[in-house]
């Protein structure tokens, strides 16, 4: 269900669950990331978790993360709230929920490797020509969203990247920056809520990470603010050029994962 996996997401050539130095740091680094992220810099935290497969297997990353980004996905709606675009939302989210249902359904049989690099092949594309030509504020076609949101469903579910395709429905629209910033967070605290369950009966929720995640949340909520923060003295235009690069970040590093 994740970044390196060849087999079974309980592959014991993963490293196993220990909070050493190295782990408490890239642990930490990645809830930056994370926190950034869900306070308007979108795309930065799809680095997080294949970072953080480094210390730990996917399944203990995944557990560990998911409490984490479900408290900040509140947290971001709390400060985005009433912002967010009820139109794109009433049509990704039941979009997302197919993906999300078909990812649980299939996980297993799905070739992980050549969906990072088919993903993040498009996704470099995408960023390459949104930064070299900008195109003018277009709204795609509903058949559209609902392609690339169940798209997101899905690779938010298998690969935990659901980001990309999401923002390829959203970036063409150039919407005001905190109304494109606070529709992105509502729907994922909606897609993470969907995917709980899943998750749950997955056994990917031990004690042990619930335990380190709560522990970890007040750092988890500043650096969510601290995104905020940064976002809010941003430029429209910058702001989307900097969501760009960002994407096409996260494209090459799909790629990789893709190949590796």
């Amino acid at each position: 269900m994740a970044a390196g996996e060849s087999g079974s997401p309980c592959d014991p050539t993963y490293p196993a669950m220990t909070f050493d130095p190295l782990t408490i740091f890239v642990f930490l680094l990645a809830i930056s990331l994370l926190g950034l992220s869900k306070g308007g810099l979108s795309g930065i935290g799809s680095l997080s978790m294949p970072m953080m497969f480094f210390v730990m297997s996917p399944p203990a990353a995944a557990g560990l993360i998911l409490p984490i980004l479900m408290m900040q996905d509140i947290f971001s709606v709390w400060l985005y709230r009433g912002q967010w675009d009820n139109g794109n939302l009433k049509l990704l989210v039941p979009a997302a929920a197919v993906g999300i249902g078909f990812g649980f359904a299939v996980f297993a049989l799905l070739p992980t490797a050549v969906l990072f690099l088919f993903l993040g092949v498009v996704t470099v594309l995408f960023a390459a020509r949104g930064l070299l030509k900008p195109p003018a504020p277009v709204k795609p076609s509903k058949l559209v969203g609902w392609i690339l949101g169940m798209v997101s469903g899905l690779t938010s579910t298998v690969l935990h990247q659901g980001g990309p395709t999401f923002q390829m429905y959203m970036l063409p629209q150039r919407l005001p920056r905190n109304t494109f910033v606070a529709t992105s967070v509502f729907y994922f605290w909606i897609v993470n809520m969907i995917k709980l369950p899943g998750f749950i009966v997955l056994g990917q929720l031990t004690r042990d990470g619930l335990i380190a995640a709560f522990a970890a949340m007040p750092f988890a909520l500043l650096m969510t603010w601290c995104g905020k923060k940064l976002v809010s003295h941003i430029s429209v235009d910058r702001f989307y050029v900097i969501i760009h690069w960002l994407l096409a970040a996260v494209g090459v590093k799909l790629i990789v994962d893709g190949v590796m």
